[in-house]
């Protein structure tokens, strides 16, 4: 138990304390903080009580502007903080809960924290590990009997995607223009994407010290690079990607804006919530097998709130369990090349989607491209989205009498703009 009051059904109890980049209007200097409640401890007015044998020689990463640092640390380090926060969190500890002077400086109301980018991203790559939404996806275009392409159950697919665009939950995204083909037999077409699509994602940030170029992170050291998750909607042109993406993959049609949830949950506050992983068939190469199970129990709910409406409608619910590829996976076929990694790089699961069709991570499968169309809760419907769409996403694990849960990441889109 926290000194701190946490409602039963919030996100943020003692056993998840999150990280994330906060300012605030009297303070507009960027910050680490940890969630708790309702609240934001500020990590920079107490880096001094981070006073074990890992970290008293490393307090400055807890001053810092953004948790690269604290991501470039080890396994070990995190371990340390953790403990250190649930310390000085819980009931029994006196050291900010009966110094009125230090708690009034370091306890934020979430209501005044202005939330940033958790980190500097250098490199982000999105891969595509659902079997469900990479089945659905290729039984539209090439039919049920080559929805898989001979590769997809021996390596985690991904491509590279646009870092500079990778966004926090809040930030307005705007209708890309591009070249699309809507007629076969026509030329293509320049305008307004016609079919704006979301794509219900997690991700994850790399941590530990990065490994020079040429040396692979290997499967069984994973687990100490993998500092913990966010949600993610990797907002995607449907029409731009179809013309554009043979043969290089996808291009403009992803780069006009990845948004991610504030909070990053460590892979130790998700430990209870780890599954068995997918049956993978074929066996995959030595390089990626493990037995440990590291996929997670978190229920995900996507909602469209219509411009001008005053109610959410629920569209999806998924869960990030139904990922075929884990990441650590992802983490090794990324690096067997012997491609380096750096603190604070971000690896996106690809678009989520569970057996069932409201399960579906994305408005192309949930409307089966365009033929069966949504219905919203005030009247009207959606194939794909509107101008004015709010899109909320919702990531939470639930324990035994409390939650572990990301927040939310949202986006309203914005018209295309007008090219003088």
């Amino acid at each position: 138990m926290s000194w701190i009051t946490v409602e039963e059904n919030s996100h943020f109890p003692i056993q998840n304390l999150p990280y994330g980049v906060f300012s605030t209007e009297s303070e507009p200097e960027h910050r680490i903080g940890v969630a708790i409640g309702e609240h934001v401890l500020d990590l920079s007015k107490i880096s001094h009580l981070f006073n074990g044998p890992l970290l008293k020689g490393n307090q400055d990463v807890f001053r810092a502007t953004t948790l690269n640092n604290l991501m470039g640390l080890t396994k070990a380090h995190w371990s340390e903080a953790r403990a250190t926060l649930t310390a000085l969190l819980s009931s029994d500890c006196q050291t900010i809960k009966n110094d009125a002077k230090l708690r009034s400086l370091a306890m934020v109301s979430q209501k005044c924290a202005k939330m940033h980018l958790p980190a500097s991203i250098g490199d982000y790559t999105d891969f595509y590990s659902s079997l469900d939404h990479a089945t659905n996806v290729g039984t539209m275009f090439r039919g049920k009997e080559n929805a898989l392409m001979p590769n997809w159950k021996y390596l985690p697919v991904g491509y590279h995607g646009r870092a500079s665009s990778v966004v926090v939950s809040g930030t307005p995204i705007r209708r890309p223009l591009g070249q699309t083909k809507p007629v076969e037999t026509d030329p293509p077409k320049f305008g307004p994407c016609r079919l704006m699509d979301f794509e219900l994602e997690m991700a994850f940030f790399v941590g530990g010290p990065a490994k020079e170029l040429g040396y692979p992170i290997k499967i069984e050291e994973t687990d100490e690079h993998i500092f913990g998750m966010v949600v993610m909607n990797d907002w995607s042109a449907r029409d731009i990607q179809k013309w554009e993406y043979i043969p290089l993959g996808p291009f403009g049609a992803k780069n006009m804006g990845t948004s991610i949830s504030p909070w990053v949950v460590t892979m130790e506050a998700l430990k209870p919530f780890a599954v068995p992983n997918y049956t993978q068939d074929p066996t995959p190469f030595p390089y990626l097998q493990h037995d440990d199970p590291y996929t997670f129990d978190v229920h995900l709910e996507v909602a469209i709130k219509p411009d001008g409406s005053s109610t959410s409608n629920v569209v999806s619910e998924s869960n990030f369990k139904y990922m075929y590829w884990t990441m650590k996976q992802q983490l090794a076929h990324h690096t067997i090349t012997g491609c380096n990694m750096k603190p604070g790089d971000l690896l996106a699961s690809g678009t989520i989607s569970g057996p069932e069709p409201s399960s579906f991570g994305s408005m192309l499968e949930l409307s089966w491209r365009g033929s069966k169309p949504v219905p919203l809760t005030e009247g009207g419907e959606r194939k794909f989205l509107q101008d004015g769409d709010n899109v909320t996403m919702t990531g939470v694990c639930k324990g035994k009498g409390f939650n572990v849960g990301f927040g939310t990441v949202e986006g309203v889109v914005l018209p295309a703009i007008h090219l003088g």
